[in-house]
């Protein structure tokens, strides 16, 4: 098991093939999913096909540390996953320094205990302690309150709104995405060394 990072309650580890019932359920369960992606829960054979060897495919493509990285804790093997990946999502503006995007996705099992928020804490201070990022972003639809908890907790701030013409809208995208940022400066001003 290569492991990411530690906290006082999860480990955050590399997926592997074995997780792929795991990330089957996680990814196919409707709540998870309403809003992400289309909305909708994805089929098993997507997950298995395109989503977790994309996953697995990461930690050799991306630069060390970055990648997706499945929650546990010392009772429970798979909560979700937290990703740290470059940023470079519709409507982030990233500019020319990108920075790196922070993103989670939690079994509803999981949800409300405050796993989402120690691991996105975790994973903005090894951004811009270890891989020295400039910046992490976050983006969420604007209706996703749980999710922009997350992000305010992790210390980013809301910085704006956009609004994409989706051909199959789902309930909520009226209201658009809102994107977070968090800047190095920032981060080290409220982290003394």
């Amino acid at each position: 098991m290569d492991i990411r990072l530690r906290t006082d309650r999860l480990t955050l580890r590399r997926l592997s093939p074995a997780d792929l019932p795991a990330v089957t359920a996680l990814c196919g369960d409707p709540e998870v999913m309403r809003h992400l992606e289309d909305g909708r829960p994805m089929p098993a054979a997507q997950v298995a096909e395109q989503v977790l060897p994309a996953v697995l495919d990461e930690y050799d493509r991306l630069p060390a540390g970055l990648g997706c990285w499945a929650l546990a804790t010392g009772t429970e093997s798979f909560l979700g996953w937290a990703a740290l990946r470059p940023a470079h999502s519709v409507g982030l503006e990233t500019g020319p320094s990108g920075g790196l995007e922070i993103g989670y996705r939690l079994l509803p099992a999981a949800w409300g205990r405050g796993y989402a928020t120690e691991a996105a804490v975790a994973l903005v201070r090894a951004a811009f302690t270890e891989l020295k990022a400039e910046r992490v972003v976050g983006t969420t639809m604007a209706v996703n309150s749980a999710s922009r908890r997350v992000l305010e907790r992790a210390g980013l701030r809301h910085v704006r709104t956009f609004f994409e013409d989706w051909p199959d809208p789902i309930p909520g995208s009226e209201h658009g995405d809102v994107v977070y940022e968090l800047t190095r400066a920032d981060w080290a001003a409220s982290h003394p060394a």
